[in-house]
């Protein structure tokens, strides 16, 4: 079967709130208009209102009220339509979020996922184009997750649903309506992901490349390309990108001895930053050469559709960075 990145979100959901009566649904326009992209559509309906309910247009507040609904034994899956609309409440999630688990000691639990929409929209803006994993990458106590398939979508957000650790739940924009076919009997079935572990999803022995999301699917066409000059990209997908699965990147770049991030945000103080400064560090000696980055530029998101495809990285910017690494 073909199934959307966006069904199956959708999908994840439902199942979750059918096996569970203490998850619970609210954010922005989730209940009668079912979300922005249809996503909780029918919804309300099936599970009610005190189970699928709207918010008022203020974050700090549907923040807030989902931590404590989750200390008193619910699992809220909010959400907050854009991820560029996490910076509003940006101190709930750093300080309380992210935090309290540590600060209350282990018996506390805060089962709590931040859903939103993230990147770049066609044309949507600068103020709703943003991708905010590197902003929290420095919340330790969250766990962020980017999905890049549908497959991995609805696994990972069931896993982010039952955990007792808060999840940052980030969902490119542009690959709600990509499609992946899966059999039947693996998308029907209870499957879940577990969140920090990566995946590789080309193997190859030239190259690693590290994608993000969007990238993921845009790193496997250069990929292609590349292949057929010779040249053999092994892509690997985080998925989590906090925690991080070290183990899985660093045996590929052992293999390898090159390494490359691409990723949808802004190159300065990106995620591929990041992971450049642990590879230099921990893998020094494994390399034949620097890691390189590819990134949006960095500039506000252009309003232009034109203008904001030329300010993300395409397959072919990926091409051009891989053959100058060899």
């Amino acid at each position: 079967m073909k199934v959307t990145f966006g069904r199956a979100i959708s999908d994840a959901l439902n199942e979750e709130m059918r096996r569970d009566s203490k998850v619970i649904i609210y954010g922005e326009d989730v209940a009668e208009f079912g979300n922005i992209f249809g996503l909780t559509r029918g919804m309300l309906e099936e599970y009610g209102p005190k189970r699928v309910r709207n918010t008022p247009i203020t974050e700090t507040a549907i923040i807030g009220s989902a931590i404590g609904a989750a200390e008193t034994g619910l699992r809220p899956c909010i959400e907050l339509m854009y991820s560029d609309f996490t910076t509003v409440c940006f101190a709930e999630i750093y300080h309380c979020v992210a935090k309290w688990r540590y600060m209350h000691g282990p018996e506390y639990k805060l089962p709590l996922v931040i859903r939103n929409a993230s990147g770049s929209a066609n044309g949507a803006g600068s103020e709703h184009s943003n991708c905010v994993e590197s902003l929290f990458m420095h919340s330790p106590g969250l766990t962020i997750v980017t999905p890049s398939c549908a497959y991995d979508a609805k696994g990972l957000l069931k896993s982010a649903i039952r955990s007792d650790n808060p999840v940052l739940f980030c969902e490119p924009k542009l690959l709600y309506q990509s499609k992946q076919e899966i059999p039947d009997e693996i998308y029907n079935s209870d499957y879940t992901i577990p969140l920090g572990l990566a995946d590789v999803k080309r193997a190859g022995t030239d190259v690693t490349l590290v994608a993000i999301g969007l990238m993921v699917p845009r790193a496997l066409e250069a990929a292609e390309k590349l292949a057929a000059e010779g040249i053999s990209v092994e892509v690997v997908d985080p998925r989590t990108i906090a925690p991080l699965d070290k183990d899985t990147i660093y045996q590929s770049i052992r293999k390898t001895h090159r390494a490359a991030i691409v990723e949808e945000g802004n190159k300065t103080a990106g995620i591929g930053a990041e992971l450049a400064a642990q590879f230099q560090e921990e893998l020094y000696d494994e390399l034949d050469g620097p890691v390189a980055r590819i990134a949006a530029l960095d500039v506000p998101m252009p309003y232009n559709i034109s203008m904001e495809h030329y300010s993300i990285p395409d397959a072919n910017n990926i091409v051009e960075t891989i053959r100058g690494m060899l």
